[in-house]
């Protein structure tokens, strides 16, 4: 049976859910931290911010003293970042403050420096302020000891940023799955080799480990499965033992093509074998020997679609994250489309503004074998099985295409 794109996806989040084992942990440096998942709460040491911070160069005031303005107050002092006032605001009174200092003890509201005009020690003040305005107040951001970031998040640049702020030098993370490559053909040669007319260069093999690297894990390259079921069967038992297998190719109903038969020979079960998408409707999921697999179709376009949509995630969650569903955006449609009914389209495209506004066309390119199509895109234009006419201008679903 086919199944669509949205049951296909649940299906490996299910699967994965239900059996993934608890990934090991490490501790790392918080330098290293870059697109590992969090195998720890990260709770807040201390308010955040740790006292009522100005976000406003000007003055630091008592809202009751701006009931009739304009206002005259006494200047008794400055304060900047990274120092404190050491005494209290009284009635009239008013501490010259720059953007991230502490609020002074006794005052309430900051006054911009633009809506001031200072008279030797005096400052007039022009625009009344609410009370805590051009403020962040203490623990807005996050009380001690509350949750920052939760187990399982993966850490960007924002989320290591937060990481030094409470202090974590060193932090506690899943160590990355361990990702098995077997492209299989005997059409493949390897990159560096100069191919007979009727060859190709092995690509897949190249772009799934970049892919699998930026997907939080590791790449195990096992090199090129020929079409000859012995061979095909040890290279598959090796790939076995990494979290994941990815195959690319073999898994079409061809004569020469083994890796279904190969994987029930060993006892695979098979959670789907068909998905109502283009390009890569031949995606089979299953799992063996306790490892996940993928059989991705052979095509460098359908190889490279399948992984995105669901390989990624696997792997996100193979390495301790939450499960994270591909992202669509929105964008208005350069030209008209028509396409048939039943299929998940999922088509080479490029984005850009026009007239302030995200516009997405198809970029030339045919069919699942065109690699050149695939790198001259930034996104793929997706087109759901309902959707078999569309409008030059319609809004439309886009991936973003990983780098």
């Amino acid at each position: 049976m086919t199944l669509s794109f949205e049951q296909a996806l649940q299906s490996v989040r299910e699967k994965l859910e239900g059996a993934r084992p608890a990934p090991a942990t490490e501790t790392l440096p918080l330098r290293d931290l870059s697109g590992r998942v969090l195998a720890e709460d990260a709770i807040a040491d201390r308010d955040y911010p740790p006292f009522h911070r100005s976000t406003r160069d000007g003055y630091a005031v008592r809202c009751a003293d701006l009931s009739s303005l304009p206002a005259l107050l006494r200047m008794v002092g400055e304060v900047r970042a990274g120092e404190h006032f050491a005494g209290k605001i009284a009635p009239g009174q008013c501490v010259q403050i720059m953007t991230g200092a502490p609020l002074p003890p006794g005052a309430d509201a900051v006054v911009m420096i633009e809506h001031t005009r200072v008279r030797d020690s005096q400052v007039e003040v022009q625009q009344a302020v609410d009370r805590w305005d051009n403020v962040v107040r203490q623990g807005s951001e996050a009380a001690a000891g509350s949750t920052v970031l939760r187990r399982g998040r993966r850490l960007g640049a924002g989320e290591m940023g937060l990481l030094a702020s409470l202090g974590k030098a060193n932090v506690n993370v899943f160590r990355r799955p361990s990702v098995a490559i077997l492209p299989t053909g005997d059409e493949l040669v390897q990159v560096e080799q100069s191919p007979e007319w009727f060859q190709i260069r092995n690509s897949n093999a190249v772009s799934l480990a970049a892919q699998v690297a930026a997907a939080g894990g590791i790449p195990r390259p096992l090199g090129i499965a020929r079409d000859e079921k012995t061979a095909l069967r040890n290279l598959i038992e090796e790939g076995l033992g990494t979290e994941l297998l990815l195959l690319s190719g073999g898994v079409s109903a061809g004569k020469y093509d083994f890796v279904e038969q190969v994987l029930r020979e060993i006892g695979a079960e098979f959670y789907f074998q068909s998905v109502a998408i283009r390009p890569g409707k031949p995606l089979v999921f299953g799992r063996a020997r306790e490892s996940f697999f993928f059989g991705l179709p052979g095509n460098p376009v359908s190889t490279f679609v399948t992984f995105e949509l669901f390989a990624r995630p696997a792997i996100g969650m193979l390495g301790g994250a939450e499960f994270e569903s591909p992202i669509f955006l929105r964008a208005r449609l350069a030209k008209p489309f028509r396409q048939k009914p039943g299929l998940t389209a999922f088509l080479p495209a490029r984005v850009a503004l026009q007239n302030a506004h995200p516009v997405v066309d198809l970029v030339g390119w045919q069919g699942s074998g065109d690699l050149v199509g695939v790198a001259a895109a930034n996104c793929f234009l997706v087109v759901h099985p309902a959707q078999t006419e569309l409008a030059a201008g319609d809004w439309v679903d886009v991936l973003r295409k990983e780098q």
